[in-house]
């Protein structure tokens, strides 16, 4: 149990530093310009945008299913949670939407620009899976292809 007390600790002192208050800074921005990018694609914000690090995604405009949107994007290399949204009708295996997030993205070194790249791939992936329900294999193939070029140019270690 002390090695939680510490780790907590740790943590604490991080985020006491400026450098933590410019790294959330960033991790909000990005989460405002990816929820930004999916509502001109066509998906629902879940509030109307983000103030946070994460954003809800409602997929019934689309009709679209939780389920099927993280197992498509989870191909395509993409990874998110299917989420109950508010009032959700499904069952929580299968949902109404998707949870993603920006602080993985943030700690790698994606800005603004990589993060609209972000919000397009995953409005393509939705869009296959809007024009067929089992997605479709040459975009995920392609977006899974943009994902691996982006994460090469910012190393998770250098």
């Amino acid at each position: 149990l002390m090695h939680v007390i510490a780790a907590k600790a740790v943590a604490f002192g991080e985020a006491l530093g400026p450098e933590f208050k410019t790294y959330i800074d960033s991790v909000i921005n990005n989460a405002k310009v990816l929820a930004e990018v999916l509502q001109t694609r066509g998906c629902d914000i879940v509030t109307g945008g983000t103030d946070t690090h994460l954003m809800l995604v409602d997929l019934r405009p689309k009709g679209l299913k939780g389920n099927k949107a993280e197992e498509a994007l989870e191909r395509a290399g993409i990874t998110c949670n299917k989420n109950g949204i508010p009032f959700d009708t499904e069952k929580p295996m299968i949902t109404s939407g998707i949870r993603l997030g920006t602080p993985a993205g943030t700690s790698r070194g994606f800005g603004a620009e990589e993060f609209k790249l972000i919000g397009n791939w995953i409005g393509d992936v939705l869009d296959g899976l809007v024009n067929n329900p089992e997605g479709d294999a040459i975009v995920e193939k392609r977006v899974r292809k943009e994902v691996k070029e982006l994460c090469s140019r910012f190393p998770l270690y250098q």
